[in-house]
């Protein structure tokens, strides 16, 4: 499984970059208004930490508003992945996107007729959103098994990115179902190092290794 993180903090992506568990990012209107920073500046320099996908999203609604942006977001960087909505016209610009070379992530993903008519479209990524279905009452996991059963079943290579991780047991059961990515928040991310029996452990051997009276040096 790939991680990416969902943040536009230039300092949570260097420090998880630097420790080599980062296979790209993505970012999203919300988290631009977090960072409060130009959207353009964000993403090159995010581009230039990371080498593998960074998902740009668009802000218009419309098929030619979309066009005109990606246009724009592309000439970013190569390693740019153009962001578009689940909508009609976000799908009929994610084929003529495709159609011309570019990454595509195909984001608000709440059902499987949808990721089945995006990998149809051509999408690199399909982004699934788990919590939010989750805090709707419904079984965001399902649906990254649905997805995988239909993309098995006809070949589809679009990469199911499970998006809106909210917890470790998010990342562990996207992953046994299969999902090819996990794009996950940078709080999320560290604690998948977290068990209180390795914190236990440790503590036990620190202390031993005083016992000892000895040094490594």
């Amino acid at each position: 499984m790939k991680f990416f993180v969902d943040t536009a903090d230039i300092s949570a992506i260097k420090e998880l970059a630097s420790m080599g568990v980062l296979d790209g990012v993505t970012t999203n209107p919300s988290l631009v208004l977090k960072a409060n920073r130009p959207f353009k500046d964000i993403i090159k320099e995010i581009c230039e930490v990371v080498d593998g996908p960074v998902s740009a999203e668009v802000s218009s609604i419309d098929y030619d508003g979309m066009m005109r942006e990606a246009a724009i977001v592309r000439k970013i960087a190569d390693n740019v992945t153009v962001k578009v909505p689940l909508t009609w016209d976000g799908l009929k610009a994610c084929k003529a996107l495709t159609d011309d070379g570019a990454m595509v992530n195909v984001t608000l993903c709440f059902s499987a007729p949808q990721a089945l008519l995006a990998a149809k479209a051509g999408a690199t990524f399909i982004s699934p959103f788990i919590g939010r279905l989750d805090d709707a009452g419904l079984d965001g996991m399902q649906l990254i098994a649905d997805i995988r059963q239909i993309y098995d079943n006809y070949g589809f290579e679009t990469e199911i990115l499970a998006a809106s991780i909210r917890s470790v047991n998010h990342v562990r059961d996207a992953a046994k179902i299969g999902a090819d990515v996990c794009t996950v928040p940078p709080d999320v991310l560290k604690s998948l190092v977290k068990h209180p029996l390795t914190d236990k452990g440790l503590d036990q051997f620190v202390a031993d290794w005083k016992k000892t009276g000895q040094t490594i040096a």
